[in-house]
């Protein structure tokens, strides 16, 4: 017979290590029904069926962005991604579409466990109509007050994201929201988003008091995602520096700040405005005309560059996380990536390696780093 053999002090670490985790994200991982309490973040375009059932099948929680779709839309999305997966998954609604009611109840008929709404304070209305029709309601939150209220109208979980995210962001960094809604927000599940890209990051945030996570940026380079392998190429040759605000030329004409990597289009942008304050400022247009003008410039633009691939002019929204983008690889192995990180960190304490291992995000990461971009104590490219 062959004797068994004795598990090794790294072994009873690493078993230690992970229950550990498993604790700490234990609220996270009952409220989503999953192994990990890790969600995708809604990236339009980028986070249909494929993707978000990878996610799913990977152990976390995938999240179909919804964006402007119809109704009709939605359904068949919620069905392509059911054809994928049997694992949990959930619906991004934006809280401005004209036609929100009928996508939550196209989200209730096919009974999808958990819906976000984002892009705006969801409504007490919204939310129980939601509710009412069986399914979990996570909202986003910029602000310790606005959580308490979301609470207060019936929210099941409350987001909170960082500036560092991408796409639309707030004023606010991730670690500054952590502080200020972590330890006032108990009644639900709190879940932190904005420039998580790695598992030590995760911990980091568990340890403050969230029950899980959400990340985006990481995952659009999936093996699984539809995203155009142009666009996907920007990812990895990007670093975090790349991935910016966009510009706003004059407060007269507001620019909501979006995310995204800086590239010809976002130049173009900026001598966009110029010139159409100029006409303004020359009485050859009205003020609201010159603010849809400038409202206007990125129509279309996310499409054509995820779908079409046109990374130069379109908008390669992204969050800060992007530089730990290195190579694309599947969701699964990227969901592994992050719990090996977690479980590392927490073998440290527990009598392990000196330090984590830090360089494990694949070949060429090191020409990644800021330092080799010249970093000298002040900001390269503006985000």
């Amino acid at each position: 017979m062959t004797q068994a053999t004795a598990p090794t002090p790294e072994d009873d670490r690493t078993r230690a290590a992970r229950a550990r985790l498993d604790r700490l994200w234990s609220r996270g991982r009952a409220f989503l029904g999953t192994e990990l309490a890790i969600m995708g973040g809604a990236m339009t375009w980028v986070s249909e069926r494929n993707l978000v059932a990878a996610i799913s099948n990977g152990g976390a929680f995938g999240v179909i962005a919804s964006g402007s779709m119809t109704p009709d839309q939605l359904q068949a999305e919620i069905l392509g991604t059911r054809a994928l997966t049997s694992r949990p998954f959930g619906v991004n609604l934006i809280t401005l579409h004209p036609r929100l009611d009928d996508l939550i109840d196209v989200c209730a008929e096919h009974r999808v466990s958990h819906i976000v709404l984002a892009g705006g304070l969801p409504s007490s209305a919204s939310i129980r109509r939601a509710k009412d029709r069986g399914a979990k309601v996570v909202g986003f939150a910029p602000a310790a007050s606005i959580a308490r209220k979301l609470v207060k109208n019936g929210a099941d979980a409350i987001l909170i994201e960082g500036m560092e995210a991408g796409g639309h962001i707030g004023p606010v960094a991730t670690s500054v929201l952590a502080q200020e809604i972590l330890p006032v927000v108990n009644d639900v599940p709190v879940f932190v988003a904005g420039g998580i890209g790695r598992g030590e990051a995760i911990l980091s945030y568990l340890e403050m008091g969230a029950a899980g996570v959400q990340l985006g940026t990481r995952f659009v380079c999936a093996t699984e995602s539809v995203a155009h392998p142009r666009y996907k190429q920007a990812f990895i040759n990007a670093a975090a520096r790349d991935a910016v605000p966009s510009v706003q030329i004059d407060p007269r004409f507001p620019v909501i700040p979006v995310r995204a990597l800086n590239n010809e289009g976002t130049r173009r942008f900026q001598v966009f405005q110029r010139e159409v304050i100029d006409r303004f400022n020359r009485g050859e247009v009205s003020q609201k005309d010159a603010q849809l003008e400038i409202e206007h410039f990125w129509a279309g633009a996310l499409r054509r560059a995820v779908i079409e691939g046109d990374v130069e002019n379109g908008s390669l929204m992204a969050g800060q996380s992007v530089g730990m983008v290195t190579r694309e690889q599947p969701a699964a192995e990227i969901l592994g990536e992050l719990v090996d990180q977690a479980i590392r960190s927490l073998m440290v304490r527990l009598g392990g390696p000196e330090k984590p291992e830090w360089r494990d995000s694949g070949p060429g990461d090191l020409g990644r780093s800021d330092l080799g971009r010249g970093q000298s104590g002040m900001m390269g490219a503006a985000e």
